[in-house]
């Protein structure tokens, strides 16, 4: 007795066709599983086992083979449960229906009682089994997940009996969608804002600025100066997230395991803050099984590196191919993925290693090595990727203690989706969106200087030193603050904003 069942595998973040096929025939008890599974596959012989017995089904007192077609695909999780429990019922004609059978895709892990858990990437395997023009029953936990998707049917079951009467058609269930306009309008809330935030004008306009163009951003100043308050306020500033993008972020996040029941879509764009401890598999992905790192969780949003020259140099050093590529490529001997990693990095650190070197009232205790050897744990090409530096200083008493209401969120927002929308429209037939990507070739087309504003920028190269690097970095940020401001040339105000935002090409002592 020989049956088929559809599954699928995620295999990075995309989602592949998996062929179950179960027989069952003479022979003594046994079952064996074939097809590359991993350990969580290989157990779920007995979790299959005590499911499909303590649902009232009968089980099968022979030798059962599974074969998780293609072999040559890892498989991974507890998501095969359900398909391999349905697909040994199907053999022994506890399921009859079997052309209904072969019209949907399953998934899902099984308890020892029966019932259904949630189980990873499900969005991405609702995408493709809309592709196949399948219908796909899911976890009750997943239905959200799932539901999101237009024009698939999705039912969602909450245990193997209920599946079981829904194939042999003793039970209706009905498909489930969702309203995106109305997920998206409970989504889009924030617990923080940046009115919170007292003073530090300045430095909310380089943010700002930062963020309507997409630059890479490090601020330097002592501790308690707010550059981790500031910038845990980064994402509600960042423009209105797309649908495309919502979708493509939250199929990293299910792959992930971080999608939560009541929150289908990623409907706001992700805020990562790793720890300065952590490794360069998880900063980036990979592992024995790889896995998408934080900076593929940051996809589309805001990675935060707070303490910035306490991290690992060779942790600091893998960042520099995905920040120029948009997306990390992970190697391994059964294959290669690649995961999208196309972010915002914002870093942040102190002047010296005391934090005090800055401090206009405390004094630093650091020797001069101390203090360079602190400032070259940064790297010169990692720096040749930050956009914008920007000085953060204490703040006064008097900033502190100002009880007038700063801007909203909301307020800073509404002009960065309308930069965004002018750097949307200029890049539409190229691969990126905003400024900060633009190459010099761009560089010549659409940054076009009043004549006023190439003197400043002539004489600030000569006064202050700067690269040639920092040059055409100040074109892209003023042709970023040029857009906030609505204007299709770039004036000499703009320069000189932009070249304030170089702090670490000055020569200066911080």
């Amino acid at each position: 007795m020989l049956s088929k069942i559809y599954s699928s595998a995620v295999v990075g973040i995309e989602a592949k066709l998996i062929e179950i096929e179960v027989d069952v025939e003479r022979g003594l008890p046994a079952i064996n599983i074939v097809g590359l599974p991993d350990t969580a596959v290989k157990e779920s012989k007995d979790r299959v086992k005590s499911a499909i017995k303590n649902s009232g089904f009968e089980f099968p007192n022979r030798k059962i083979t599974i074969n998780l077609a293609p072999a040559d695909v890892k498989k991974e999780g507890a998501g095969f449960d359900l398909p391999i429990a349905l697909g040994i019922l199907s053999a022994t004609e506890q399921i009859k229906n079997k052309e209904k059978l072969a019209s949907y895709m399953f998934i899902g892990e099984l308890a020892l009682n029966g019932m259904l858990r949630n189980s990873k990437g499900v969005l991405p395997i609702a995408i493709f089994t809309k592709e196949r023009k399948h219908s796909l029953i899911v976890p009750y936990q997943n239905r959200f997940e799932a539901g999101v998707i237009e024009g698939l049917k999705v039912y969602p079951i909450k245990n193997l009996t209920q599946c079981v009467k829904f194939l042999n058609d003793e039970e209706e269930i009905s498909p489930v969608h969702f309203d995106l306009e109305e997920i998206f309008k409970k989504a889009r809330s924030y617990a923080v804002d940046f009115s919170e935030v007292r003073g530090q004008h300045h430095i909310k306009r380089a943010l700002e600025v930062g963020i309507a163009g997409g630059h890479n951003m490090i601020m330097i100043g002592p501790p308690g100066a707010g550059k981790t308050m500031l910038a845990r306020r980064l994402a509600t500033i960042m423009p209105d997230i797309t649908l495309e993008e919502s979708i493509e972020t939250t199929k990293i996040h299910s792959v992930s395991g971080l999608i939560a029941p009541n929150s289908p879509l990623v409907a706001i764009r992700p805020f990562r803050s790793p720890h300065h401890t952590t490794s360069d598999i998880a900063l980036v992905g990979g592992g024995q099984y790889p896995h998408p790192g934080e900076i593929s969780l940051a996809h589309n949003g805001v990675l935060f590196l707070d303490e910035l020259p306490e991290f690992n140099r060779n942790v600091l050093e893998a960042l520099r191919q995905p920040l120029e590529d948009g997306e990390i490529n992970i190697s391994r001997a059964s294959g290669s993925l690649s995961y999208p990693a196309r972010f915002t990095l914002v870093c942040a650190m102190n002047p010296c290693p005391c934090g005090f070197f800055t401090h206009p009232e405390k004094e630093c205790k650091c020797t001069p090595y101390q203090i360079q050897k602190y400032r070259s744990k940064i790297s010169g090409p990692l720096l040749d990727r930050i956009d914008i530096h920007i000085e953060v200083p204490p703040l006064k008493f008097v900033e502190v203690s100002d009880s007038k209401d700063s801007e909203e969120s909301k307020d800073i927002r509404q002009r960065i989706n309308r930069a965004r929308g002018e750097q949307f429209k200029r890049f539409q037939h190229k691969k990126y969106y905003c400024n900060a990507f633009m190459s010099n070739k761009d560089i010549n087309a659409y940054c076009n200087v009043e004549e006023e504003g190439k003197n400043l920028l002539k004489q600030a190269m000569a006064k202050l030193g700067l690269s040639a690097r920092a040059y055409h970095k100040i074109l892209k940020v003023s042709r970023t603050i040029a857009d906030l401001e609505g204007e299709d040339r770039i004036k000499s105000s703009h320069i000189a904003e932009a070249i304030q935002y170089r702090v670490l090409d000055r020569n200066l002592e911080l």
